[in-house]
């Protein structure tokens, strides 16, 4: 149903806690990261800066159980209904990656840092 061609062969996958209904991340999926989602039940995305599979928590250890994929009605846009296995969806720390809110013109952070970043990711 999900036509990758037609996108370019990247679609948006936002994945979203199951439970909370907070939209946890956004990021890219092509036909293969999709297919190894599919069969494995784990989150996989396509990384465009890496050029490669991204297996959410491969580093981290915060991965997400998927347990449902719904798709958008022009099928090009996915949304991933997760369980987040760890303390954070974000690189960065946080929860969500959406932990800025636009306040009066300014950007202002509203999330809770779970983690340092550095002490994650030994890059």
């Amino acid at each position: 149903m999900i036509d990758f061609a037609k996108a370019g062969g990247l679609v948006p996958a936002i994945a979203q806690d199951a439970q909370t209904g907070t939209v946890l991340m956004m990021a890219w999926m092509n036909q293969e990261a999709f297919d190894e989602t599919c069969r494995t039940g784990r989150a996989v995305y396509f990384s465009r800066s890496r050029n490669k599979l991204w297996r959410k928590g491969e580093e981290s250890g915060h991965v997400q159980k998927v347990l449902e994929i719904w798709v958008d009605c022009d099928a090009d846009t996915l949304l991933l209904k997760v369980d987040q296995v760890g303390q954070a969806a974000c690189h960065e720390g946080y929860p969500s990656c959406f932990f800025r809110r636009l306040e009066n013109e300014q950007w202002h952070v509203v999330g809770e840092r779970l983690f340092d970043p550095k002490t994650v990711y030994k890059k």
